[in-house]
This record gives C-alpha cells, structure tokens and sequence, in this order.
C-alpha cells in the first residue's frame, strides 16, 4: 500500500493496488490452458503432417462446414433426446434408491454389493443383452446412459447421508424433532454436497453412456456420426466431431457445477 498525501504534504490515507476477482484470474488461467493446447495442437499438426491428427484450424473448419451443411443438427436432437430422458431417469432412481439405502441399514446391507459391482462393471457388457431385448432403438440408447449414470449417484447419495454428523442428528432430536423433520430438515441438506458432487459425475458419465451407446450400438446421434466418419477415415471430421461432444460435456459440467455452487453457497 502506499500512502496519499494532499497539497500540503499531510497524508490523507492510503491507496489499495486494485484486487482482480478470483472468478477473473480462474477464466484467464483456463484460457489460456486451452489456448496453449491449440497452439501446440495446430503446431504439431503443421509441422508433422500426421493423417490422423490434422491442425485445429483445419478442424474448426471442418465443424462450422458440419453445421453449415446441416449435417449435424438432427444427430444433435437425437442424441439429446436419449440423454435428457436417460439422464431423468437416473436421477429419479439414483437419488430414490440413494436415499433408501442411506436412512435404512436393512437397504444399504442389500444393495451396496451389487450398486458397487454395478457400477465397475462395463456398461456396453450388457450391449448384446439391450440389443436382443430391445433392438436398435431409442430404448437401448436411453438403457446405455442409465447404466453410466444411476450408480454413481446412488452411491454418492447414500454416501452423502449415511456421513452426517450424529451431533446434529442428536440435536435435532433433543429439540423434539420427529423423524421425518430430521430427515427433511437436517440430513438432506447436510448431505446435498455429495448428492450434488454424484449428480455432476452422473452427468459425465451419461454423456459418456450416450456416445458410446451411439458409437457401439446404435449407430445414430453424434456417437452414430463420428464412427461413420471413422470408418471414412474422415480425420478432419472425427476430430470434429470429438471436439463438439467435448464442448457439450464442459458445458453441462459447468451448468452442474454453477448449480452446485447456488445450492451449496450456505455450506462452509
């Protein structure tokens, strides 16, 4: 700090360097980390003239082509139908079993081997098993990110309740608090930091489960268009392709994450 002195020589205060905000400082480090890995991108692409890794530019390129054409605009709705219904559906089974399994000891005992199992277990092992049932259709692609997704908030939801405190279960208690009041009251929101931490992961991997689902089942959607062009050889366009996918998860990420932190923001 540095002191200020008026016209007579009498010093008033002093001057604060100005503070740039966190949220300023995080986008500029994030920035310029993707700017570097482009730069680098585009580097070797140019110097090494790799078939399979062509430069960024040439792949920016290439994706405003895909929109330009029309090309990817119906494979995006699909592949959001499948996800948005998928994704619902974890997340009313994931957080419903979760809080069962959380509250009741009897349930936890009975579930948590197989959630656990369930959710190590490759989710395209079942593919054959999807298929045979339900053939190639939007069941299946919804089945695929169910699979990636339910377990995990399952297991982050349970995990979440079973960990609150007994103190504050106790004083809730002591204050004439019914059960279901502590339940409400007291548990949940204890536990709404991992419950919301699960449903940011599920929403990783439901993207996950509908890309692959896309790519090895159905062959539909954005999944169904980057094996395509795979199977072309089309490098430009897989990259394209790959960059876009990689582009809606940051972006469901950050709106999870954006939630995460209004619903968490009386949590310190």
């Amino acid at each position: 700090m540095t002191a200020v002195a008026d016209a007579t020589g009498t010093t008033t205060g002093t001057a604060r360097s100005p503070r740039i905000p966190r949220a300023v400082r995080n986008g500029f480090s994030t920035w310029s980390g993707i700017l570097v890995i482009v730069a680098l991108w585009e580097l070797i692409g140019r110097i090494f003239t790799l078939q399979w890794l062509p430069p960024f530019t040439e792949v920016a390129v290439q994706l405003g082509e895909l929109f330009a054409d029309g090309v990817i605009q119906p494979h995006l709705v699909a592949s959001f139908r499948s996800l948005a219904i998928g994704f619902a559906i974890s997340l009313v089974v994931g957080l419903g079993v979760g809080v069962l399994m959380g509250l009741s000891s009897r349930v936890f005992t009975a579930l948590d081997i197989y959630v656990n199992a369930m959710l190590f277990v490759p989710a395209l092992t079942f593919a054959p098993i999807l298929f045979a049932a339900f053939g190639l259709s939007d069941t299946t692609r919804v089945a695929v990110v169910i699979l990636y997704a339910v377990f995990i908030i399952i297991i982050n939801t349970a995990a979440g309740i079973r960990d609150v405190d007994d103190p504050l279960i106790d004083m809730a208690a002591s204050f004439g608090a019914s059960r279901w009041q502590t339940v409400v009251k007291v548990i949940i929101p204890s536990a709404v930091p991992l419950i919301l931490a699960g449903i940011r992961l599920g929403t990783g991997r439901a993207v996950k489960g509908m890309i692959n689902g896309e790519m090895f089942i159905a062959l539909i959607g954005l999944g169904g268009l980057a094996a395509r062009f795979g199977d072309e050889s089309d490098f430009p366009s897989v990259w394209a392709m790959a960059v876009f996918i990689m582009i809606i998860a940051v972006a469901l990420n950050e709106i999870v994450s954006w939630a995460e932190k209004r619903l968490t923001s009386w949590y310190a």
